[in-house]
């Protein structure tokens, strides 16, 4: 069973940039994929970037591309989300979350953090 907490959310103008943090516990971190969802209010949860367990390939949702970067050390049981270039509609509460099966499988997720509220001003 791992336990997933999320950092580093916060309020921010359009453009800065935040790094958000998720620590795992509970588990062997290098079993997991891992990813970033966000959900924004009235909105379904969608997600916003994956990482495969060894970290040697990553995916992006279009709309982050080029402006988020997700990563992970697994030394640190840790997954990063850096995001620059932020926008107002990048405005939601992130969750970390983690899966046992394939990365790519983004409806089979096991594991979930808390989340963590970002705020773009415009």
């Amino acid at each position: 069973q791992v336990q997933l907490v999320e950092s580093g959310g916060g309020l921010v103008q359009a453009g800065g940039s935040l790094r958000l943090s998720c620590a795992a516990s509970g588990g062997t971190f290098s079993d997991y994929g891992m990813g970033w969802f966000r959900q924004a209010p009235g909105k379904e949860r969608e997600i916003v970037a994956a990482i495969i367990r060894s970290g040697g390939s990553t995916y992006y949702a279009d709309s982050v591309k080029g402006r988020f970067t997700i990563s992970r050390d697994n030394a640190k049981n840790t997954v990063y989300l850096q995001m620059n270039s932020l926008k107002p509609e990048d405005t939601a509460v992130y969750y970390c979350a983690a899966t046992s099966g394939s990365t790519w499988n983004f409806l089979g997720y096991d594991y979930w953090g808390q989340g963590t509220q970002v705020t773009v001003s415009s």
